[in-house]
Parts: structure tokens; sequence; C-alpha cells
């Protein structure tokens, strides 16, 4: 078995039989909807498209994230996670949604690989913002003023601006030496137009990883 379909298959131990489920996106987490049939009676909450096809196939109840205000326990992946349960998103640009569904849940848990987990964030991968269409010219001078490198993300198979689900413009800013994710988040979060950021700075309870054919199982505030 793999790291990820142990990780799955971890999660899915998590998880007690008549829960809300919330789910993002990502080949772990596809991994642990395939295995949510397993369970009884669980409603699913995700951003991702491909998660909800996965889990309607597997005859699971898929709820419309509107409907919901409260979840059990979430899973969800991360392009970086640091020991402070700081995690910066950077890939699917659902991030906005991720994190309203992180906010609902009473345990969101992330799964990652061991290479991800760092002591401190090594922004690697930009920091993606979401923003209104109308504000784009004012946010792009705002990021030149605090001096960051930007750029709008395309759409792979057609040109012009690749857009968020909710019709929104996708930047991705690159962040070349260190600064303190959460005074950059509340900087990038104060722009007007920013509707979010893809960094995580309170959301996340859990870590799961694998370390040396172990499961690593870290939780916020509880001494190791």
């Amino acid at each position: 078995m793999d790291i990820r379909k142990q990780n799955a298959r971890y999660a899915l131990s998590l998880i007690e039989d008549g829960s809300v489920v919330g789910l993002g996106g990502g080949q772990t987490i596809r991994l642990l909807a395939s295995l949510l049939s397993e369970k009884e009676d669980i409603s699913i909450v995700t951003p991702s498209s491909e998660t909800a096809l996965i889990c309607q196939s597997a005859g699971l109840k898929v709820l419309p994230t509107w409907l919901v205000s409260s979840i059990d326990i979430a899973f969800d992946s991360c392009d970086e996670i640091d020991e402070n349960f700081i995690a910066l998103k950077s890939g699917g640009g659902i991030h906005t949604q991720e994190k309203i569904i992180g906010s609902m849940a009473k345990r969101y848990v992330l799964l990652v690989d061991l290479n991800k987990y760092q002591p401190r964030l090594t922004y690697q991968h930009p920091v993606v913002l979401e923003i209104i269409k109308s504000s784009y010219a004012l946010v792009c001078s705002q990021l030149e003023k605090m001096g960051l490198s930007y750029h709008y993300r395309k759409a792979p198979n057609k040109d012009g601006l690749l857009l968020s689900d909710s019709g929104n413009i996708l930047v991705d800013v690159e962040i070349e030496t260190y600064q303190d994710p959460c005074s950059l988040y509340h900087s990038l979060k104060s722009v007007v137009g920013v509707i979010e950021v893809s960094l995580f700075v309170k959301e996340v309870t859990d870590i799961v990883y694998m370390d040396n054919e172990k499961i690593v199982h870290k939780t916020k505030g509880k001494q190791e």
C-alpha cells in the first residue's frame, strides 16, 4: 500500500458513522472519497467537482455548501504546511471555497506527504489571491507598492484569464524571501478587492503524514 493510500485509510478511521464530512481536492482526498462507502449515513460537502463525482458514483449523499453551516470533520491537502499548522495552497484555485469548508469544520485535517511539512513555509509555491474582476488594476498597484511580484493565472487551453468557479480572477503572488505568514496574510487580505488568500493561518487543526512507514498525526494544541 503506497503512502497516500495509507494516509487515506487512516483518515477513514477518524470518521464516525452519520457524520457530515468535508472534502477538498487532490489525489489523497480522491482516494479517501473512494473509501467512504465503507461508512454508514455519510454526507459529503466539497468544492471539488471531481471529488463530488467520485462520491456520487459511490452512492454517497453530496450536499451543496451553501446549505451547510457545520461539518463534523473535513479533509484536505496542501502544497506546504509548517509546524505552527499554517498551510499554503496554490494549485487548485479553489482555496476560498476550501477555506469556507475548513471554517465550518469542527476538525480540519490536512493529509500531506512528509516533504510538505516543514519548520516554516518555504514559499516554493505562489500565494494565490482570488480577487473581484473590477479590482484587478487596484490590487496590482497595491502589490507593486508592497514590492511583490505577481501574475494572473492563465487558462491552459484558451486565451485569457483563468477564473475561479465564482467568476473571479486568480492572481499568483511570488514570495521571494521569507515573510511571516500571518502578517503576510493580513497584509494581502486588507487590499480592497481581495476576496481570499491561499494562506490558511487558523483553520487547520490536524496534520497527518507518513514518516518511515509510520503514520504521524499531529493535533493543534496537543503536546507531543
